[in-house]
């Protein structure tokens, strides 16, 4: 297959997966809706760079075993499924807040205490981490990622192609992120949602959960 043939492809394709409701859109709305901007952008990171080790393990040519290996695929949807459950769990508990300014989300915050730093630097990088795991423990992942690598793409491509190709689906998934993240943190939206925030929390978390449970009962 042609370079730009299967760049096409992989553009096309990955786009509508990207886009599709799923555990990672709920999880980067909800961290935007109840925490802004900001957050929901280093939430968007983790998910790619969650992205990358699928892609990693693709080229490897892992991918295909895991699809068709049952016990590993049902313990990725168990851990996948508990995980979810967990990030849900922790959004049903949520509680009223103080009312703040909307610009505390949008813009960076000039205060600068040594405390604050290290309590923003604790919290990106719970909310990366958060995103690559919600984004790792998809099981839905290793199946995709087979019929990209087998069916939409040859099996000879060689291997910078690919890694080109690996490296662009990352840049697709982050943009559309953004593009999500941007949209609902717009300042007119984000100051309707702050009043609702701890019951947009519990009704995104509860989502999540659902979808958990939906992940482990259909690996029996």
């Amino acid at each position: 297959m042609e370079f730009w043939h299967g760049f096409l492809l992989i553009t096309s394709v990955h786009l509508l997966a990207a886009a599709s409701p799923g555990p990672d859109f709920v999880l980067v709305s909800r961290e935007t809706l109840t925490k802004g901007r900001r957050t929901g952008l280093i939430c968007s990171l983790g998910i790619t760079l969650g992205l990358a080790v699928h892609i990693i393990y693709s080229v490897l040519g892992l991918a295909a075993v895991i699809a068709h290996s049952q016990p590993l695929l049902t313990a990725i949807k168990w851990l996948g499924g508990a995980y979810l459950i967990y990030l849900g769990w922790q959004g049903i508990g949520a509680k009223p807040k103080q009312p703040v300014e909307t610009t505390t989300f949008t813009n960076n915050d000039n205060s600068n205490s040594n405390s604050n730093v290290t309590d923003k630097t604790e919290s990106s990088f719970a909310t990366l981490r958060r995103g690559f795991f919600c984004n790792v423990f998809n099981p839905k992942a290793p199946v995709y990622f087979v019929a990209i690598f087998t069916l939409v793409l040859s099996p000879d491509i060689p291997l910078w192609q690919l890694s080109i190709y690996g490296v662009w689906m990352m840049v697709l998934q982050m943009a559309w992120f953004s593009t999500v993240v941007m949209l609902l943190s717009i300042p007119v939206i984000l100051k309707r949602f702050q009043r609702f925030e701890h019951w947009i929390d519990r009704v995104l978390g509860t989502a999540m959960i659902v979808l958990g449970l939906n992940l482990i009962f259909r690996s029996r």
